[in-house]
């Protein structure tokens, strides 16, 4: 404390929302005031008025309501900036759509330039076949390429399978796969990483400075969306050398814990470098834990069930000898390095949960991401692991109806897809629930998820009818997934404010607790805070 007593920023509002586990001990607090990047009092007015002199920064806005800072547990940032080059297309609903967005994106082309996408969900496709049929179209004999919104796949015109030598025939170390025709030819349409790798590796790069200023843009833009910290569910292979340049003339606008991955086939030996980097930090950021993957997605084909999709597919794991999974783990574990696992697939979901309940005195938290459709059986397991949940409500409210005529809907049938998105059962259960966007998948929009965490619909369609509403969750738990649970579900504390807590902190203009949650989607943010400092100031309209 350079100046004792006195805050470096007192902040007033309406109402106080600290989250502490006994909420009379902040009855009518109306602001915090905060001291090198830690809140030092939270309080009524009145009682706050003693840490303000001349030099103090006070911010009132008295109708508002102050929450420990959001935190987003599911983002992908640094491969976020080349998942969304080109044009977006997440607003196609039709083949005849994207197709009228390509071309548009291919009018201010230059001669040379690659027509890219990003965005794009199945369903465009109706009953068809996916293809490259309308890049073909639209792009001639420009190398063409488009990633779905899920992440784990990707259209490539016959141009650019070209120039990437795709033949169709490659053979990869995990469930990654070049669809063909019945001749043998491929289709455009690459399924996981290793797949999309082989075009993605001859697409022009991005400058280094180009990727600096994106990922500056994307963190700042997660802040306006009310985030203060995300939770980096990959370690980009330069994102290190990017968060540095950042920091080497900035702050970054949100806190980022970055997970590198364990990618499916790698060896056991593949611990030791992950083990290395755990605690490689900056100012503002820290490589923590490890991420992994048991199987792809259910849109494309490549999740993991118990039985096949109704077009026969979805049936292995991404890893080839699963049992490398349960190594990595146990081996991960033993070192105390906590774990994320992406599984999506009622088998994908069981396997994890029965491997991290095989774990003798875990000395680690594991948390599973996504879980999307989920058997009973499954759910039981899970409450024995000990394993924490991470989901994404938008991913069901924008991506999935109620009718069940969406693609991913389609391909479980109605008994699997019944058993969707199980947030409430999982919360019911005890078990810890963090919730996240899975950027740049969904919009990184704090207020977006509550609301739609609680109607299982979207929240700007009050049209459509909720999806499975006996998941629904109530107000305090949404909240609780965006700022307590982050935290309890890696083995952390915080999501709280308190004296002594971190200052960061999230200022919206409605109370999330109470208000109705059609409304709570409208709602603004008014300030993000990290670490003390003000990132996104709306009465300002600057960072």
């Amino acid at each position: 404390m350079t100046r004792e007593g006195i805050a470096d920023l007192v902040v007033f509002a309406g109402t106080v929302v600290t989250m502490e586990s006994d909420p009379t001990t902040s009855d009518g607090a109306e602001g915090v005031a905060i001291v090198s990047g830690e809140v030092v009092a939270v309080g009524r007015r009145a009682a706050l008025q003693a840490w303000i002199d001349e030099t103090t920064r006070v911010i009132d806005l008295p109708d508002a309501v102050i929450l420990p800072g959001f935190v987003d547990s599911h983002i992908h940032p640094v491969f976020g900036i080349e998942l969304t080059r080109g044009v977006d297309l997440s607003r196609c609903r039709t083949l005849v759509q994207v197709e009228s967005a390509l071309r548009a994106e291919v009018a201010g082309l230059a001669a040379d330039d690659w027509l890219l996408g990003w965005g794009l969900d199945p369903n465009v496709f109706g009953e068809e076949p996916v293809s490259h049929a309308v890049l073909n179209s639209v792009a001639g004999e420009r190398p063409a390429r488009i990633r779905f919104f899920d992440a784990h796949a990707a259209l490539a015109s016959d141009a650019a399978l070209a120039l990437g030598g795709v033949t169709g025939r490659e053979e990869f170390t995990d469930g990654s796969r070049v669809v063909t025709d019945g001749q043998g030819r491929p289709t455009g349409y690459l399924l996981e990483l290793q797949a999309i790798d082989l075009v993605e590796k001859v697409l022009p790069p991005l400058s280094f400075e180009h990727r600096v200023d994106a990922l500056y843009d994307v963190l700042l833009n997660m802040a306006r969306g009310g985030f203060t910290s995300g939770q980096v569910q990959d370690l980009a292979p330069d994102a290190i050398d990017l968060l540095k340049a950042i920091e080497e003339t900035r702050e970054l606008p949100i806190r980022l814990r970055m997970s590198p991955w364990y990618v499916p086939g790698t060896p056991i030996e593949e611990v030791v470098r992950l083990a290395a980097l755990q605690g490689a930090h900056g100012r503002h950021w820290v490589v923590e834990g490890v991420k992994l993957m048991i199987d792809g997605t259910i849109d494309n084909g490549t999740a993991w069930l118990h039985e096949p999709d109704c077009l026969g597919e979805s049936t292995t794991s991404l890893w080839l000898d699963p049992d490398q999974y349960r190594n990595a783990l146990t081996e991960l574990d033993r070192r105390g390095i906590p774990t994320t696992t992406h599984a999506i697939g009622d088998a994908g979901i069981d396997f994890v949960v029965r491997a991290i309940d095989g774990l003798t005195e875990p000395a680690a938290t594991h948390r599973i991401e996504h879980i999307e459709t989920m058997t009973d059986a499954a759910l039981a397991v899970f409450m024995s692991s000990k394993a924490t949940a991470s989901m994404q409500p938008t991913h069901c409210t924008l991506f999935t109806k109620a009718d069940e005529s969406d693609n991913w809907s389609r391909r479980l049938g109605h008994a699997r897809a019944g058993r969707g998105f199980r947030t409430r059962d999982l919360v019911s259960a005890g078990i810890p629930l963090a919730l996240g966007s899975d950027w740049p998948v969904a919009p990184s929009d704090a207020v977006g998820i509550l609301a739609d965490a609680q109607l299982r619909r979207p929240h700007d369609d009050p049209a459509a009818p909720p999806i499975g509403p006996d998941q629904a969750l109530d107000a305090m738990t949404a909240l609780r997934g965006l700022t307590v649970e982050p935290y309890r579900t890696i083995g952390r504390t915080g999501g709280v404010l308190r004296a002594g807590a971190v200052a960061d902190i999230t200022v919206l203009d409605r109370d999330p607790r109470t208000v109705d949650p059609e409304s709570l989607g409208e709602a603004a943010v008014l300030l993000t805070i990290v670490d003390g400092g003000v990132v996104v100031d709306a009465g300002e309209r600057r960072s």
